[in-house]
């Protein structure tokens, strides 16, 4: 079953927080297993599948990064191995902090790294800053505009995807010096 469905709220990629929260607690009640333990044990086998469904879904609703990819995933637009195409000018941007990175793995310097650190944080702020009325405006898109919008936020996901593993990369370069 649909996260966003099982818990009764709209598909959004920035939901009501709050609800999420309400609705999981409201069905870790209703579903606790302990509730249940006289009943037959196909009631048992069911009440505890709701309560793993309500825990899967807290975890990846409540989650920002979670939530998107699910939401791209229930829309099958992220593959495993498959065609998860980042543009080429991004790509080319990020090519060159990858060299840069390789560069002070040969040759440290404190400054550049902070200097790349820099340069990430502010693509990332960016990317964040330009999906924000795509991510606000979803919930009321339909037909060919939601296609497009769930294009846009899948080139997001996976550009900040990409700027995470460099992040990744320059905080451990952080922990050597």
């Amino acid at each position: 079953m649909n996260y966003f469905e099982f818990y009764h709220i709209p598909e959004s990629f920035l939901p009501d927080e709050k609800a999420i929260k309400l609705r999981y607690y409201e069905l870790s009640r209703e579903y606790h297993p302990d509730f249940y333990a006289n009943e037959d044990l196909g009631t048992q086998q069911r009440i505890l599948e709701l309560s793993t469904l309500n825990t899967n879904a807290y975890r990846t609703l409540s989650d920002a990064d979670l939530r998107m990819q699910y939401i791209l995933k229930e829309h099958g637009l992220l593959e495993e191995g498959g065609k998860n195409e980042i543009p080429g000018d991004f790509l080319m941007e990020m090519m060159e902090i990858n060299e840069e990175l390789m560069e002070l793995e040969f040759d440290f310097d404190a400054a550049k790294l902070h200097e790349i650190g820099e340069k990430s944080t502010g693509t990332m702020a960016q990317l964040g800053n330009d999906v924000l009325p795509v991510l606000q405006r979803y919930p009321e898109l339909h037909g060919v505009i939601k296609e497009e919008a769930l294009q846009e936020v899948k080139t997001y996901y996976l550009k900040k995807k990409y700027l995470l593993r460099i992040q990744e990369t320059l905080s451990k370069f952080a922990t050597r010096s």
